[in-house]
């Protein structure tokens, strides 16, 4: 089974151009996540961060910076905290 997700996602990264993907707000994307997951983790781990990234990468996030500590992070959709080192260029260029 952990083979069907990794080709799945080969497939994925072959059929559909890189343009018209969705932007992932992570550095690492979605895809590249749960592939090298499941790659070293097995099937059930690459399901189990296929179904986290589902949930949280896409609208509700909020990008904040930190008034305790005054790094960026962001806020997922799930009220877990990630730090800037994982978060998209993209995205912390548009907050400062």
């Amino acid at each position: 089974m952990k083979y069907f997700i990794l080709i799945i996602i080969r497939l994925y990264w072959i059929l559909i151009p890189q343009s018209t993907r969705r932007k992932c707000i992570f550095k690492k994307s979605c895809s590249n996540y749960v592939f090298e997951t499941t790659q070293k983790e097995g099937f059930i781990k690459g399901l189990k961060a296929f179904q986290f990234r589902y949930n949280n990468c896409r609208s509700g996030f909020q990008i904040f910076k930190n008034p305790m500590n005054n790094k960026i992070q962001i806020i997922l959709p799930s009220q877990i905290i990630v730090e800037r080192e994982e978060i998209a260029e993209r995205l912390i260029k548009n907050h400062v």
